[in-house]
């Protein structure tokens, strides 16, 4: 309604500046706008649904040249009843009902606003299919997330629980400080993060508590190192992502080895990204292809920096010397 009034005032003011006479403007654009209103709207909900998307295009090119015809005598007609019994007088000569001339551009004036409307009906439309295409996929990656997270948090529970039970075995006085730390972890996982992003100083305290809780476990066959450097301070990270590599370098790294040692950084550039690189010892004697990601954390991992970074990220690993080490540089 309000583009239909705007159009309408303009026509009324443009041609009534044009032949000094808005009264007999605004009653000619009367009569014509509401023939271009019952014909825009025939045109775009029934005439292209019917023929246009059927790819019936002869059929409708037909029809519009019969709707043309019968517009030109409808809208002429009415305009000598209604208005004034001149015809074409925007030609300043004069004219009868069939001038070639009135007829071509009463045929081509309609053809415009037929063009026009439906070219931005169609336009809006476009508009609202893409957002609602971008909320679509904004809304399956969410949940595809929210899917792979409920994959880390049964599998890192497990395996800690399986530490705990271990402590108890062999009636650790390292049990109840197990408790307490997993409790903490607990709480961060089910209560601290809500979003697909997360502090990072969070992150590393929660990864601190993983380390605690293994060396809890194996005591002084675990030696790790962390190093950070650059501003920490409102750098949001993924939730659990860093841990899963962290975990699966204690899983793997224990395998055939007397001792663990672990070194990891954390580096914030200046340029907007974060870079974590990660070394483990191991027994090459284990495993018969170390360069290939191990267990569901690994897996998991990678599949959601596609989601989230798509191809703006690194994600490197390589085996040097009896140490496998990776380096994951991501936007933040």
């Amino acid at each position: 309604m309000i583009f239909w009034l705007i159009y309408f005032a303009f026509n009324v003011w443009r041609w009534g500046s044009y032949f000094n006479d808005y009264v007999y403007s605004f009653k000619s654009n009367v009569v014509e706008f509401a023939i271009h209103i019952i014909i825009v709207y025939g045109n775009i909900f029934y005439l292209i649904p019917k023929f246009i998307l059927r790819k019936k295009y002869k059929r409708y090119v037909a029809i519009m040249i019969f709707i043309l015809v019968l517009v030109y005598v409808i809208r002429t007609s009415l305009n000598y009843i209604l208005v004034t019994e001149k015809i074409y007088p925007e030609s300043h000569l004069a004219s009868n009902f069939f001038d070639i001339n009135y007829i071509v551009a009463v045929i081509l004036g309609e053809l415009y606003v037929i063009s026009f409307v439906t070219s931005i009906k169609f336009v809006v439309e476009w508009f609202m299919e893409k957002k609602k295409n971008e909320d679509l996929a904004k809304l399956q990656l969410s949940t595809e997330l929210k899917y792979l997270r409920t994959q880390i948090q049964p599998h890192f529970f497990f395996n800690t629980l399986n530490n705990l039970y271990a402590l108890t075995l062999q009636k650790s006085d390292n049990a109840p400080r197990l408790v307490i730390k997993l409790s903490e972890m607990m709480q961060y996982v089910l209560y601290e993060i809500d979003g697909t992003k997360t502090n990072l100083l969070q992150e590393i305290n929660h990864i601190n508590n993983f380390v605690d809780i293994e060396r809890l476990r194996f005591e002084d066959r675990i030696h790790v190192e962390m190093d950070i450097t650059g501003n920490l301070e409102d750098i949001e990270v993924p939730p659990l992502l860093l841990l899963s590599f962290v975990e699966n370098s204690f899983k793997h790294g224990m395998k055939g080895n007397d001792k663990l040692e672990i070194d990891m950084s954390f580096n914030v550039e200046q340029s907007g990204y974060l870079e974590f690189k990660l070394t483990n010892s191991f027994n090459p004697n284990v495993f018969e292809d170390n360069s290939k990601p191990h267990g569901i954390g690994n897996e998991n991992a990678l599949r959601r920096l596609k989601l989230l970074f798509a191809n703006d990220f690194v994600l490197e690993t390589k085996t040097i010397d009896n140490k496998h080490q990776l380096f994951l540089k991501i936007p933040v």
